[in-house]
């Protein structure tokens, strides 16, 4: 079943995070009335205002993750942890 993306305009502003589960993430505060689900949830938007499309991640605690893979590390220029990130979702996908 394929579902129609959906428009969204959110912003966020995190600092890069590690942990056991993913060796860097992002917690994206509040993402989960934004996007009205604690699921996982394909997403496209930007990252420093690189264009990125990627599967937030259910937390468990209410924010979505967004691992941060090696490729989107360098796209970006960062990934050692409490680096700043500026977050645009602008896309649903599904």
């Amino acid at each position: 079943m394929t579902t129609t993306p959906q428009p969204v305009d959110a912003a966020f502003s995190c600092v890069i995070a590690e942990d056991g589960a993913f060796p860097t993430y992002l917690e994206l505060p509040g993402s989960a009335e934004v996007l009205g689900t604690r699921r996982a949830v394909r997403v496209v938007g930007t990252l420093d205002g690189h264009p990125f499309a990627a599967t937030l991640m259910p937390s468990g605690r209410g924010p979505h993750w967004l691992p941060l893979k090696k490729a989107l590390c360098a796209q970006i220029g960062k990934s050692e942890a409490g680096a700043p990130v500026q977050v645009h979702l602008a896309e649903r996908a599904g």
